[in-house]
């Protein structure tokens, strides 16, 4: 159930920073450069793991209380992610 309280949170969250679209280059270990979106990384967070879910937000919490940009860390997911489909796919 964690995870519909989460997005409930979540939700809650982006709907109050209104944070502006962005996209991102990622050049992954290969060389191979990948196109990613901040509403593909809000979809794969809201799709992660319950255990994942508690990291995730005591990391966005953080960065909100310390008035920092959450872009910065969903830039750094996208990374995860990248790596993450080439490692299924090769």
């Amino acid at each position: 159930m964690m995870n519909n309280k989460f997005n409930t949170w979540f939700s809650t969250f982006l709907d109050e920073k209104n944070l502006p679209y962005v996209a991102w280059e990622i050049v992954d270990r290969a060389g191979n450069t990948h196109f990613i979106d901040c509403e593909a990384v809000i979809e794969t967070i809201k799709n992660a793991p319950t255990e994942e879910l508690k990291k995730i937000k005591n990391i966005i919490v953080q960065i909100d209380f310390r008035n920092g940009d959450v872009n910065h860390f969903f830039r750094h997911l996208a990374h995860g992610i990248v790596e993450q489909y080439q490692e299924e796919v090769a």
